[in-house]
């Protein structure tokens, strides 16, 4: 594996915790992402947050003085909806998930319900969640129907600290159904060949840069892609062990910028 930085033709960034926290762009991270494209390098933002959808992200990056072109922003919702569509045409979708979420299953054709029934539930990171929901995806699971999450990360980032995320929703279903759902997003195989397709280069020309080492890094470590952890969100040194360890650690994203010109 070709871990020399120089090298790479893509970025794949994390949003929360790496670029941004809340509303706030984290130190030298515009800089690093206007050196990078300047340089000849490729840069994708990919969140596993899939409680909103792509022209929101857009937004927001746009809002932060982030650059981002059609086809830059990239969640773990588009990888779930991708596998859907292609393993299960047609099927019933019951959704954990906020309405922006809501909007774009709607957009990619999915059918959704009430909770009334369904083939396959769907949990992500649902900020508008309710004991209903909760109650409509664990008797549905109970009942036969396949359990899906757009992605397992516990916690999200944010300027006070941390706030429970998708897998800490799972959890709760699980504790209660006896079921584990099958995740998207970072780390897994989806994920990584979704970014392959869509940037139509191998694994040994992309680095992935994120502050999760059980998402981010673990992508990387998981199908020999160059990982670089971020101190800026999620992990510290401390959590860093021989099993999870990146190919690189920087405080910031700002301090990879030397290594792309």
């Amino acid at each position: 594996m070709n871990n020399d930085l120089k090298s790479k033709k893509l970025f794949v960034l994390d949003m929360d915790g790496t670029i941004y926290l809340d509303e706030t762009p984290i130190d030298g991270a515009r800089e690093f992402i206007s050196t990078a494209r300047k340089n000849g390098r490729r840069i994708v933002y990919f969140t596993n947050n899939a409680s909103k959808n792509i022209a929101m992200y857009y937004e927001k990056l746009h809002r932060l003085g982030f650059e981002a072109d059609d086809g830059d922003v990239v969640s773990s919702a588009d990888v779930t909806i991708d596998f859907l569509k292609r393993n299960h045409p047609g099927k019933s979708v019951y959704l954990v998930g906020t309405p922006a979420l809501e909007t774009s299953f709607h957009e990619a054709g999915i059918k959704l319900t009430d909770g009334s029934c369904a083939d396959i539930v769907v949990s992500s990171f649902d900020t508008t969640l309710t004991y209903e929901k909760l109650d409509n995806a664990c008797h549905l699971i109970r009942n036969g129907a396949i359990f899906y999450s757009t992605h397992p990360d516990f916690n999200c980032p944010v300027k006070k600290g941390f706030i429970p995320d998708s897998g800490a929703i799972c959890a709760l279903i699980t504790a209660s159904t006896g079921v584990k759902p099958r995740y998207f997003g970072k780390p897994h195989k989806e994920t990584a060949e979704y970014i392959a397709s869509l940037s139509g280069l191998s694994f040994d020309d992309i680095a992935v840069v994120g502050d999760r080492l059980y998402t981010d890094i673990a992508l990387g470590k998981n199908f020999g892609i160059t990982s670089i952890l971020v101190l800026s969100g999620e992990s510290s040194k401390s959590d860093v062990n021989d099993s999870n360890a990146p190919d690189y650690i920087f405080d910031r994203l700002g301090d990879v910028t030397k290594y792309v010109l």
